[in-house]
């Protein structure tokens, strides 16, 4: 397999190097299940982008008028606007689901239950396991009888209490029973680290389409850390993403070369 790598100076500079490299450097590949099954993609076998300030404006691509080419992602689908009843910020931060949906990113980061064993070993007390605390409402609350954890506000909150050398606090978005739905979430986890004084994302992606998909998505994302830094008090960091399957649809290929300045 080959390791694909972007050093990238910001998100439309990563979004803009990746979509011309896929167009030489991808495989192409049948799709054989899940969105566009039966169709091709251009795909890295494995790809790692590593984004020095992606809190530099503008976050989402930007496209010469030159090209003819329509954004990918309209600022009003990230931030909110007309035509959108929910924005792609709170679609990540957010517990809120809308009927039909299997998960959100923002209910499994915001809206975790607590179950099984953990929940025994939270009533018994078990100091040994888990690390209790406080029914806060805010980091830890109730609703229907049942205990939820809040990732995002768990890991600020273990930052100001224990310091910045750790390396547990990684938001998980996967469950294991994932693998029981037709589609289950691309976006698997967002690791953390505090370092020189700076908050860092590291970034990975089952699968991910690098047309639309990520620029979207890793707005939503820096928007994420630029909170939690703030809350934390320390400085925005940089952003390394990875993905096994960063592709893009045969749709979207025309889309690329005319923004690639590349022959049709």
């Amino acid at each position: 397999m080959n390791i694909h790598t972007i050093h990238a100076r910001d998100l439309p500079d990563l979004w803009f190097q990746a979509v011309y490299d896929i167009l030489d450097r991808g495989r192409r590949f049948k799709i054989d299940r899940g969105s566009y099954a039966g169709q091709t993609r251009l795909e890295y076998d494995y790809f790692i982008g590593l984004v020095k300030f992606p809190g530099t404006i503008p976050i989402l691509p930007d496209i010469p008028p030159a090209c003819g080419v329509p954004n990918p992602v309209e600022h009003s689908y990230v931030y909110g606007g007309e035509g959108h009843s929910r924005s792609y910020i709170e679609y990540v931060m957010t517990p809120h689901k809308e009927p039909g949906e299997s998960y959100t990113y923002g209910e499994r980061l915001t809206r975790v239950p607590v179950t099984g064993d953990k929940l025994e070993w939270w009533d018994r007390n078990n100091a040994e396991i888990i690390d209790k605390r406080d029914i806060d409402g805010k980091i830890l609350f109730e609703d229907g009888g049942r205990l939820y954890l809040n990732q995002i506000e768990w890991v600020i909150d273990t930052y100001l209490k224990f310091g910045e050398r750790n390396n547990q606090m990684v938001l998980q978005v996967a469950n294991p029973s994932d693998i029981l739905l037709l589609d289950p979430p691309c976006l698997r986890s967002i690791d953390t680290r505090i370092q020189d004084g700076r908050l860092n994302f590291i970034v990975y992606f089952r699968s991910w389409d690098l047309w639309g998909g990520l620029p979207a998505n890793l707005a939503g994302i820096q928007n994420l850390k630029e909170y939690m830094a703030a809350a934390i008090g320390v400085e925005d960091g940089e952003m390394i993403v990875e993905s096994k399957g960063l592709h893009l649809y045969s749709y979207a290929e025309d889309l690329a070369k005319l923004r690639c300045l590349k022959d049709m």
